[in-house]
């Protein structure tokens, strides 16, 4: 008897899921547990598994469609056995005749970022159609489909490559510097472009169907932005001698630590003494948490993703300096999991990389505040009543005022300053 796979949820916000690729073609065997798509959430580019075994005996929908959650996705039964005729339905989003964008001009690779900024990156593999996978002597090479999208587009023979995803998978970050000559030497491999070019044909317009994610940051920022009263409180904080620790601590090269980590880190410890600032809006209670989990917003190819430092305020800068790596890498790649990118109590988002002096962020409910990080900068101040050239970066926090008063979050930026501005209290 056959069985119908759907789409299923597959994270915790997920109304309906793009399928980027299928893995299992029509008349492959599949066992329970194995991969047969890879679908594209809100946050994330997860697999989809089989939970029967038989015959791919139909793909009920070809890739590059947008589908609802419940709705079927494919027919898994035994050969030979009836399940109707027709063909694939056709993708809901997909555009077969839609001219790809041109190539534009290189620009730099993605940073820890608010989302409003525009950052470069590869172009979304969702919206390409499924590349054929490598085969090597009968077998077949293991990557993402984003990964073989960039080996396209480079020429690049993924023969060879050591993979560092989930079982030996070839990801985006195995191909850093490597080129068609395969040794990373030579001529240089294209730069990284923005994932929308304007069109050559010389069209007035071109429409470009909204990702998963975009969606869901449309969505989420009108949650916020107009329900939520939120005001803003903004201090500068001398960072010299917090330079010259961090400086110190990378020198003795066990890992590097970044002003970012350490922010994080100092944010966590003001929050254990003001748990005020560390709470939920609840709409008819406020929860306020006894656990420290710091959302650091990490900008990606279409939007802003926010992956979740759990206990940060319990875990060193070299903890927090590597997990906030890890995190920040496999969001780029559409690699978390729900769990690591759910669950925040406060959020952090950090332009200073950009030269960006100063901003405000936009808070993500339901946590109640999130500090904007600005630039580094020397300046000329009064420092021990004496003209002083010294480091010095601005902090913004925007707070929920149905949670956070404006005394709260200004006794909660004194205690944070004095944290950045005195850095033993980091390791106290």
């Amino acid at each position: 008897m056959s069985t119908k796979v759907v789409m299923e949820a597959l994270s915790p916000t997920m109304e309906e899921g793009r399928l980027v690729e299928w893995k299992k073609n029509e008349g492959d065997a599949v066992a329970v547990g194995d991969v047969l798509a890879e679908v594209e959430t809100d946050k994330a580019v997860m697999e989809l598994v089989a939970r029967a075994a038989g015959t791919m005996l139909k793909h009920v929908v070809t890739a590059g469609s947008t589908v609802p959650v419940s709705e079927p996705v494919a027919i898994i039964g035994e050969p030979g056995e009836d399940v109707g005729g027709g063909a694939p339905a056709p993708a809901k989003d997909a555009k077969p005749d839609a001219k790809k964008p041109a190539k534009g001009i290189a620009d730099a690779p993605p940073r820890d970022a608010q989302g409003t900024q525009p950052v470069p990156d590869e172009n979304d593999p969702s919206s390409m159609p499924p590349a054929p996978a490598a085969q090597t002597g009968g077998s077949r090479i293991k990557a993402s489909p984003l990964a073989r999208k960039i080996a396209a587009d480079r020429g690049l023979d993924l023969q060879g490559v050591s993979g560092s995803g989930p079982s030996g998978r070839i990801v985006q970050r195995d191909l850093a510097g490597l080129t068609a000559n395969g040794d990373g030497g030579g001529m240089a491999a294209p730069a990284r472009v923005p994932p929308f070019q304007p069109a050559a044909s010389g069209e007035p317009f071109q429409d470009v169907p909204l990702s998963q994610i975009r969606k869901t940051i449309a969505r989420r920022l009108s949650e916020s932005l107009g329900p939520v009263p939120t005001f803003y409180l903004t201090i500068e904080v001398d960072v010299e001698r917090l330079a010259e620790a961090r400086e110190a601590l990378n020198a003795l090269g066990e890992g590097k630590v970044s002003f970012n980590d350490v922010t994080i880190k100092a944010v966590a410890l003001a929050l254990r003494q003001h748990p005020a600032c560390n709470a939920w809006w609840q709409n008819d209670h406020i929860r306020y948490w006894n656990e420290v989990h710091i959302s650091m917003a990490v900008a990606i190819e279409e939007g802003l993703i926010t992956p979740v430092i759990r206990f940060a305020d319990q875990k060193s800068l070299r903890q927090i300096a590597a997990e906030s790596k890890d995190l920040a890498g496999r969001a780029r790649e559409r690699r978390l999991k729900p769990e690591e990118y759910t669950g925040g109590t406060f959020s952090i988002s950090n332009l200073g990389m950009l030269d960006i002096e100063e901003f405000t962020a936009i808070i993500n409910p339901p946590e109640a505040g999130i500090i904007a990080v600005g630039r580094i900068a020397e300046k000329v101040v009064v420092h021990d009543g004496q003209p002083a050239v010294r480091r010095r970066m601005r902090l913004t926090m925007s707070c929920d005022h149905r949670v956070i008063d404006g005394a709260t979050g200004a006794q909660f930026l004194k205690t944070l300053k004095a944290m950045l501005e005195n850095p033993l209290a980091l390791v106290w």
